[in-house]
């Protein structure tokens, strides 16, 4: 009898773990979240788990979008914060053992650009955006972990309080949407949002040019 490729059963293995863990998060709520939300952010990888989590949890419970939605961001953050601290004492040598170096030199030149919004925008954008490099980034590169930790609270934050107001808005039909336009929904916001970081940063420096 054959056995199926190794590849095969991780991928079998990793669907039924999202199922549990979506199972595990609709059964205590809030709490479920902030646990599926620090997994996702730390050991291991739940693309989406959260988002469709909190769209279904509003559209059952629309008055506690704030509350899913601050639960979810406080686990990524606390997670966030688990892959940050390794990366500051692992240094850039762990970034580069675990990344390609073309990707690490272009993140530690965004960090040394733009400072928060490496960690912002990122955070606010769906995969295959690769978060993690950025967190570890953020640690090599030096920023503090309060910066860190708030820098990752606001990108998260809109991006599930933007989820949550589809799910309070417009119900179940919200799942359609994140299923078709989704993505594109986010790379837009995290567009806007890098425009606008963009142009703070631009009037940050002309600043003292302007005082002379």
């Amino acid at each position: 009898m054959c056995r199926p490729p190794a590849a095969e059963i991780g991928v079998v293995l990793m669907i039924r773990f999202i199922a549990w863990a979506k199972g595990f998060a609709l059964g205590i709520g809030g709490l479920g979240l902030f646990c599926i939300a620090f997994l996702d952010a730390s050991v291991v990888s739940l693309p989406e788990v959260n988002d469709i989590l909190i769209v279904f949890m509003v559209t059952k419970h629309p008055s506690l979008l704030v509350y899913y939605a601050a639960m979810a961001t406080a686990g990524s953050v606390a997670g966030s914060l688990v892959v940050y601290f390794v990366g500051k004492r692992g240094g850039e040598a762990l970034l580069r053992k675990r990344f390609q170096g073309g990707q690490v030199e272009r993140t530690l030149d965004t960090f040394r650009r733009y400072g928060v919004a490496a960690v912002i925008v990122p955070s606010m954008l769906p995969p295959p955006v690769p978060f993690k490099l950025f967190v570890l980034g953020a640690g090599v590169a030096g920023m503090t972990p309060t910066t860190f930790a708030c820098s990752v609270g606001v990108g998260r934050g809109l991006r599930y309080v933007r989820e949550g107001l589809l799910a309070y808005y417009y119900g179940e039909a919200a799942f359609e949407y994140l299923r078709t336009h989704g993505n594109e929904f986010a790379i837009w916001m995290g567009v806007l949002s890098a425009m606008a970081l963009a142009v703070y940063y631009w009037r940050r420096q002309r600043q003292p040019a302007a005082e002379v």
